[in-house]
């Protein structure tokens, strides 16, 4: 499926409403777009988000994790 898409004043384009149903694209949805010796190339892509983690939320997750220790052992005697 070939279209011709115009890119607006901003540099922003709109991916056709068929060509975005035809690849599971949704509002929201993230696109790869990869240069190549042939031109663009975009590719639906999958976005994670990342949490650097502070000293105090590591030290959260290690309490967390020693009272679930306790608790486990208390629960095998």
């Amino acid at each position: 499926m070939a279209e011709t898409i115009r890119i607006n004043e901003r540099g922003s384009l709109t991916l056709p409403k068929a060509l975005r149903k035809k690849l599971g694209l949704t509002k929201g949805g993230v696109v790869l777009a990869e240069s190549t010796s042939e031109g663009i190339v975009l590719k639906p892509a999958v976005a994670f988000p990342i949490e650097i983690y502070s000293d105090e939320r590591i030290s959260e997750f290690a309490a967390e994790e020693d009272k679930l220790s306790r608790h486990l052992k208390k629960k095998k005697k």
